[in-house]
């Protein structure tokens, strides 16, 4: 069985690499090893990503924000940043992927609802290629 370990960054580490790790979590099982974090961690999560996982049976709201390590950068096989100009230290052989999304932050459920579904969509495809 193929096993794969996957890094979301985002800046602060609330929101969308948050929804993409739950996301990932989820559809990927005992398959994929998930690991967040961000070069400004937050104090917490965006409540309003906390909500629309929610709604997809999804419980988020015991992460906690992380700084993000080189450590795991260089433990992951996946490293996907979410379009908010993180950068991450780059080792050879990983698979590096940005990810172009609004941010959540300051916006309302429904308008977070599409950032989510677009999010779910890409982990999807990721999950799909990963571990074909």
């Amino acid at each position: 069985m193929t096993t794969v370990t996957i890094l979301f960054v985002c800046v602060h580490n609330a929101g969308r690499s948050q929804m993409a790790a739950g996301y990932a979590r989820a559809l990927g099982g005992d398959r994929v090893t998930v690991l967040s974090g961000g070069s400004a961690p937050g104090e917490t999560l965006n409540p309003m990503a906390v909500a629309a996982m929610a709604e997809e049976g999804i419980d988020i709201s015991a992460e906690v924000p992380q700084l993000l390590l080189t450590d795991d950068v260089r433990a992951s096989d996946a490293v996907i940043t979410m379009g908010c100009g993180d950068a991450c230290p780059i080792f050879p052989g990983k698979r590096y992927e940005d990810w172009e999304l609004t941010d959540p932050a300051g916006k309302s459920l429904d308008e977070v609802r599409p950032i989510r579904d677009d999010i779910k969509a890409r982990v999807t495809r990721l999950l799909d290629d990963l571990l074909a």
